[in-house]
């Protein structure tokens, strides 16, 4: 399992014309970087090192700089989202009622660790820390499909609704 790297980039002339665009309007202000990856992300969805590495080329900015900023802000990601985004509460409420196993077997399931994405880009699985749902521990949600006091045995069931 090792690399989140489970998709490969797939950054179109479109795209990256986009992303020029963008870079030649708003490069020459101060503190663009930000802006920059913003829409960046908006244009491929992620920020593959493809993406950064045009960004710091075409800006002069150093390519550790732009991973530097793109890893410290938890709204950017360096991977591929699948067109179903798991994610799983891991918040005190849903730990305790057991999300750390829902969370382990959807890994097992999907083959992907927290963060990936699988290789057909159907599925993506992250964590995160409260949803607000705690009376529905342990909690998990695809898209915007809520799926409330969950086993690990029910897992395989709700993705095979996704299939």
């Amino acid at each position: 399992m090792g690399s989140k790297t489970t998709v490969p980039f797939q950054g179109t002339k479109e795209q990256e014309e986009q992303l020029l665009a963008v870079i030649n309007e708003l490069k020459d202000s101060k503190g663009s970087l930000m802006p920059i990856l913003q829409k960046a992300q908006d244009i491929y969805g992620y920020l593959p090192i493809e993406v950064q590495t045009m960004i710091a080329d075409t800006c002069g900015i150093p390519l550790e700089k732009v991973y530097g900023v793109a890893t410290f802000y938890s709204q950017f990601s360096l991977y591929p989202k699948g067109k179903y985004k798991i994610s799983v509460c891991l918040g005190t409420a849903c730990y305790v009622k057991g999300s750390g196993d829902i969370y382990s077997k959807l890994q097992e399931l999907l083959q992907i660790e927290g963060g990936q994405c699988t290789a057909d880009g159907k599925f993506s699985l992250d964590a995160c820390r409260c949803i607000g749902a705690c009376g529905l521990a342990p909690v998990m949600t695809i898209n915007d499909d809520v799926y409330g006091r969950l086993t690990a045995d029910e897992i395989a069931g709700v993705l095979a609704k996704y299939e």
